[in-house]
């Protein structure tokens, strides 16, 4: 009888106008708001990594997770999946150009070497970006040209290059026992010429460090050994220079939008008591700063047992497409977004292929760790990321976000995903990555 009334109910849900309006069974609006309004708060400091602030969030999540009912993964630790990091940092730096010093807030040091020492040194590229430049492409270009190089920043981007500023200086992770590879150093200074003549030097500091995931599990029925996983990240970039009288980058939409829908949808799921395959809820640390979180994890998880992977980002918002709808990134490397789309097709809810495919959001987030081990795991997206004003930033604050938004998306999730948990369709795989 139960089975046989939970399938009405699905038909009658499949059958609504939109996924926006659908049964409120699958997700509380007023949870999903405490969640985020918790998680996004001042006292969470902007939950940078190694912060007190993401210490908060972390008891946060796991008090969620453990009043939902869910089982620590693996059991004997807990919900946290903690692990050391050795951290490279900038100590001191300091830049010359034309004889002229340059303030400490307009460089930015990116780098794993113990340090350098530049005096006009050849070998070094001076690259410009100049104003009216796509920004954030240009400043990848930069960072991924494999050579020693001091970009010149226009300061017409004076406020992205605080942003960035504001996390690059947090330094490089390594996982301990792992040896760093060089890497060529890079130094971004705001400035409008390039100059005729510089000087660069600077040294790093090393520390070891710890880092916590939050992983929760329902076992599946008759799958135990098959994982279905919903992520997202919990850390941001922390306090940045005050703008006005706010300094905290609070990130409500990057990304407790996306824990709140995990958390809902963990309970859901724990409410429906079916899912055939196991379900892993996790919260992710260090993305921010180079996925480093979902990285540790991939190394912990048998990647061909996971069948699928769901992360979710920044939801907060009306997608390009409009509202019931999400994006994918990497949308045909598997059939993935295929699957849940068939299983939303008597709903409005649409999932579209990434319309930002010079963003690289495929390898940008989370997912990207599993993704290169062959899982079929994408990100789940509304942010319209070429435009988005508060995007790391102290602007990112729950009063910009609609909820309406960030609740149909998560029905979407759950509609879409339904076949997946209960065993019946299996995602083809992505192409592993060669290393």
């Amino acid at each position: 009888m139960k089975v046989f009334k939970h399938c009405i109910w699905i038909a009658a849900l499949l059958a609504g106008c939109t996924v926006r309006q659908a049964h409120d069974r699958i997700v509380d609006p007023s949870e999903v708001k405490r969640i985020l309004t918790t998680l996004a708060a001042d006292d969470m400091e902007g939950r940078a990594a190694f912060s007190p602030g993401i210490e908060r969030a972390a008891e946060f999540i796991a008090t969620e997770f453990k009043k939902i009912g869910l089982q620590p993964y693996p059991p004997q630790n807990g919900y946290r999946q903690t692990f050391r990091v050795s951290r490279i940092s900038p100590a001191t730096w300091e830049v010359t150009f034309d004889g002229t010093d340059i303030p400490d807030e307009h460089i930015i040091v990116s780098s794993n070497s113990p340090g350098v020492n530049w005096n006009n040194e050849p070998a070094v590229s001076l690259i410009q970006i100049q104003a009216g430049d796509d920004f954030a492409q240009r400043f990848r270009d930069a960072s991924v040209g494999g050579k020693d190089a001091i970009v010149i920043i226009d300061t017409s981007f004076a406020s992205l290059f605080e942003r960035y500023r504001g996390f690059l200086m947090q330094g490089k992770i390594n996982q301990l026992g792992q040896t760093p590879q060089p890497t060529p150093s890079v130094v971004y200074v705001l400035a409008n010429q390039v100059p005729k003549s510089f000087r660069v030097s600077f040294t790093n500091k090393v520390e070891e460090l710890s880092l916590s995931n939050l992983v929760g599990v329902l076992p599946g029925k008759s799958k135990p050994h098959e994982y279905v996983i919903f992520s997202a990240h919990y850390d941001h970039i922390g306090i940045l220079q005050p703008i006005g009288q706010d300094s905290i980058a609070n990130g409500a939409d990057d990304d407790a939008s996306g824990v709140s829908a995990v958390i809902s949808l963990a309970n859901y799921y724990k409410r429906l008591n079916d899912n055939e395959r196991s379900l892993l809820f996790v919260a992710f640390t260090a993305e921010e700063i180079g996925l480093v979180g979902s990285q540790y994890f991939s190394k912990q998880i048998d990647a061909d047992s996971v069948v699928a992977m769901i992360n979710i980002e920044m939801i907060g918002k009306d997608a390009k497409f409009g509202p019931n709808s999400l994006y994918v990134t990497g949308y045909h490397q598997s059939d993935l977004a295929k699957i849940m789309q068939q299983n939303v097709q008597q709903t409005a809810f649409a999932f579209h292929p990434d319309p930002y495919p010079t963003q690289n959001l495929f390898y940008r987030s989370d997912n990207a760790s599993l993704a290169a081990l062959g899982v079929p795991a994408h990100t789940f997206a509304t942010v319209q990321i070429d435009q988005d004003r508060y995007y790391h930033s102290v602007a990112d604050e729950v009063e910009t976000l609609n909820i309406d938004n960030i609740v149909s998306s998560i029905n979407a999730i759950a509609i879409g995903a339904k076949s997946i948990v209960a065993g019946k369709d299996t995602p083809t795989r992505v192409p592993k990555l060669e290393r």
